[in-house]
């Protein structure tokens, strides 16, 4: 039986040949994790998404040279694209020209021209957009919350998430830019269902977009998406999606297939009993994308899931992260965690570093510090 839900009343935002919110069907999304200066990788990739019902393709761009080949792949391919700006947001002049969509995400602002207002830099954004046809997305990320909003959100890091989105809705209204779209993301899927819910209570009219960040590997990624698509999805929250699962390039149109997936059975009332994050070892990892250094990350990521399987009872967080970008804040949270380089892996207990190690002797070390974590818990 086809179940029916009321969705949230919010806006239409086009991008490109699709519609997201305004009651129109969710939208299914990915990301490449080719090299984006390698143009005919980066096409075939998104094409190998467009073609399993991507609505649309996320390219990251670091780079002038990266730009450069945006170019060059939007003339090769028809899927709808958007880009996500890094630390410049001053590149949003290079790239909108050749995407449907652009992502910032405020905590990167502050990276450049320090003293200049974040809502000028905003406007540069949101002008730069409506000139090239462009919607916008606002990425905020549990990993890179602007300091401004962790500082004063001290002891609620959800709601540091939230108010940081609702500001900056805020700002793109009030200048009359409101083709956009928000997104609140963490690799907690509790913390996901929450921080977008109190978003949504506040801001039911603008479109969201839903993700569990660094799910991980399948089946176990796919599991924790679910549990906040799920619970969000039933109420009417959400109105694109992204499943971010660490995979090896030739298999990352899986994304695709598991979101379309997970909709489906939503829509027929097909929800599955999840575990309780709560209890027992929980490994996360962030999606391959083009910003992974070393593509040994995906196979670490394999290799910690299967070491570390006789800690399966034990309540302890292990964080992979495959890049400079969202390795070092990502991890903070986590009771062990590997943010991987080109050549070396970075371990940390909590915020803390334990050294950098070789691909080939980081797990013996991780070991060491599982079994240490586990002895002192046991004898506590």
């Amino acid at each position: 039986m086809t179940l029916s839900f009321t969705r949230n009343p919010t806006r239409v935002v086009k991008v490109g040949d699709t519609a997201i919110g305004g009651g129109h069907p969710i939208v299914v999304q990915s990301m490449t994790a080719t090299h984006t200066q390698d143009v005919e990788a980066t096409v075939e990739q998104a094409e190998s998404l467009r073609k399993a019902g991507a609505g649309l393709v996320r390219i990251a761009v670091d780079n002038v040279k990266d730009a450069e080949g945006l170019a060059e792949i939007r003339k090769r391919t028809p899927a709808n694209l958007a880009v996500d700006l890094q630390e410049n947001y001053r590149v949003v002049t290079k790239v909108a020209p050749h995407v449907d969509k652009v992502r910032y995400n405020p905590g990167h602002l502050y990276h450049v021209e320090k003293k200049k207002p974040v809502a000028d830099k905003v406007k540069f954004i949101a002008d730069t957009a409506a000139e090239h046809d462009c919607a916008l997305r606002v990425g905020v990320n549990c990993g890179s919350v602007d300091p401004a909003y962790q500082e004063k959100y001290a002891q609620d890091e959800i709601q540091a998430m939230v108010q940081c989105a609702l500001d900056h809705a805020e700002i793109l209204d009030g200048i009359g830019f409101t083709r956009y779209v928000v997104s609140l993301k963490d690799s907690d899927p509790l913390k996901v269902i929450e921080a977008n819910a109190r978003f949504a209570a506040q801001r039911p009219d603008v479109p969201l977009h839903l993700g569990v960040t660094e799910a991980g590997l399948p089946p176990d990624g796919v599991i924790k998406t679910r549990v906040a698509f799920e619970q969000l999805l039933a109420k009417g929250t959400g109105d694109t999606i992204r499943v971010s699962l660490t995979l090896p390039n030739p298999r990352k149109f899986e994304e695709v297939i598991a979101g379309h997936e997970i909709l489906e059975d939503i829509k027929y009332g097909r929800f599955r009993s999840v575990p309780d994050l709560g209890k027992g070892l929980n490994i996360i990892s962030c999606p391959s994308c083009s910003r992974v250094e070393n593509e040994a990350f995906v196979e670490l990521a394999e290799q910690v899931r299967d070491l570390t399987q006789y800690a399966k009872k034990h309540d302890i967080t292990i964080a992979v992260m495959g890049c400079r970008v969202n390795g070092p804040g990502e991890t903070d949270d986590a009771d062990l965690g590997l943010w991987c380089g080109s050549r070396v892996v970075n371990l940390k207990k909590k915020s803390d570093s334990l050294g950098a190690y070789g691909y080939d002797v980081v797990l013996d070390k991780l070991r060491e510090e599982l079994d240490t974590l586990i002895a002192a818990r046991v004898g506590a």
